[in-house]
């Protein structure tokens, strides 16, 4: 179904590192709703950076595949068979958004994805660009990235309809063998957190502030309510942290005893904080907060928190990753309002790829790619999302992909 390029290679991964060809194939799904413009967008501005930093002597190969409403308007499945086999095959791919029902319907083909990729981290860098409107007085202290474990958690969709026979029958369980009382028109939901998975996302994290001199790292968790997953989630970061990174790691209680609550060079201070709280802090003082590390639905939930104080969710790039393979997104959803309309922001999936050109070691690319956003912005040369807080006139997508292009030309 799909044709492969003959000059371009996969890309292959090796102990959690990927090794990266002169001509990657790289997948990419258009999406729903404003994918094709974002995405088409992306594509440019990302073979643009390329270009200039590199030359001929890199070039990404893209390959589409199908999913979502274009693939069941094609083919008739949401998710081919034919579009997985080359998803695990290839394992790296840019991808548009794509809808998920509320309360009925199909199941997330993101979430699929992820999982068939065993792509545990969800990784969500947060900075305030200059220019852009903030409900903050300081919106320039915010610079964060979120480390959501993505594989676990209610997110796996263990759940039933409270009119189920498989609901009725983790009640009468319920009931029979562990004596809770429990009501007759209760749906079910499972909610699991697993201590391998817990480890090996703070592994990543401490991994990640070593490498990009990040001084703190606070797991993000309701473990005073949920004490045997987001309590254990809380527990087992720490000894993970603890004990396999000892040296390095410096908690709150320690900062206080040993060094007068000052992180001395070379350590990382380990600290945590209830959900709730969390939420108040990261507007209050959101200098203290460098890397979030949260189970799953507490990541996606402070994620779009954190995006607000920068002015714009939209802004956002997300990359999924685990030990290989990536898929690389905007954090927002569909907008189907905006839909076909040229009018949207690609912002958020041009960040998703920057964060993929960094993931496979084109620094130079990534760099260009994150200083011709910062500089359109600078220039006030935005889409309508932007321009109406500016005062300027609106770029559509593609007056805004020129202009990005036109940027990287003067690099």
């Amino acid at each position: 179904m799909y044709k492969f390029p003959e000059d371009g290679e996969k890309i292959q991964f090796s102990e959690g590192k990927w090794i990266v060809p002169n001509k990657p194939i790289i997948l990419y799904v258009e999406g729903d709703g404003i994918g094709p413009e974002i995405v088409s967008s992306t594509i440019k501005v990302v073979n643009k950076a390329v270009e200039r930093s590199y030359g001929t002597s890199k070039e990404i190969k893209w390959v589409e595949v199908l999913a979502g409403n274009k693939a069941v308007e094609k083919i008739g499945d949401r998710f081919p068979k034919e579009t997985q086999n080359a998803i695990l095959d290839y394992r790296v791919m840019l991808k548009g958004p794509l809808e998920t029902p509320i309360g009925k319907g199909w199941k997330s083909v993101n979430v699929a994805i992820r999982l068939m990729l065993d792509l545990y981290a969800n990784i969500r860098p947060v900075k305030y660009f200059p220019g852009v409107e903030s409900p903050l007085r300081n919106p320039e202290k915010v610079n964060m990235i979120i480390f959501r474990e993505n594989t676990d958690d209610l997110y796996r969709g263990i759940e039933y309809p409270y009119d189920s026979s498989e609901a009725s029958m983790i009640r009468d369980f319920l009931r029979r063998e562990l004596k809770v009382d429990i009501e007759n028109d209760t749906g079910i939901g499972i909610k699991l957190i697993s201590k391998f998975k817990t480890q090996r996302i703070t592994r990543m994290a401490i991994k990640y502030a070593l490498q990009n001199s990040r001084k703190r790292i606070t797991i993000m968790h309701k473990g005073n309510v949920m004490k045997y997953t987001e309590g254990s989630f809380r527990d087992w970061a720490y000894e993970t942290a603890l004990n396999e990174f000892k040296g390095t790691i410096v908690t709150e209680e320690e900062l206080a005893k040993n060094y007068s609550g000052k992180i001395p060079a070379g350590k990382i201070l380990m600290n945590d904080r209830i959900a709730d709280n969390m939420f108040q802090q990261i507007i209050i003082k959101p200098e203290d907060y460098d890397i979030i590390l949260a189970p799953n639905i507490n990541g996606d939930y402070i994620s779009d928190a954190a995006g607000a104080l920068i002015g714009n969710i939209g802004l956002l790039g997300g990359a999924n990753v685990g030990d290989s393979g990536g898929m690389f997104e905007a954090v927002h959803g569909t907008a189907p309002k905006y839909a076909g309309k040229n009018v949207a922001n690609p912002t958020g999936i041009i960040k998703g790829a920057e964060l993929m050109l960094r993931f496979m070691g084109w620094n130079d690319a990534a760099n260009i790619v994150e200083k011709s956003v910062s500089e359109a912005i600078n220039q006030k040369k935005v889409t309508q999302d932007l321009a109406r807080y500016m005062g300027v006139r609106a770029l559509s997508t593609s007056e805004f992909t020129d202009e990005l292009i036109q940027i990287i030309d003067t690099f």
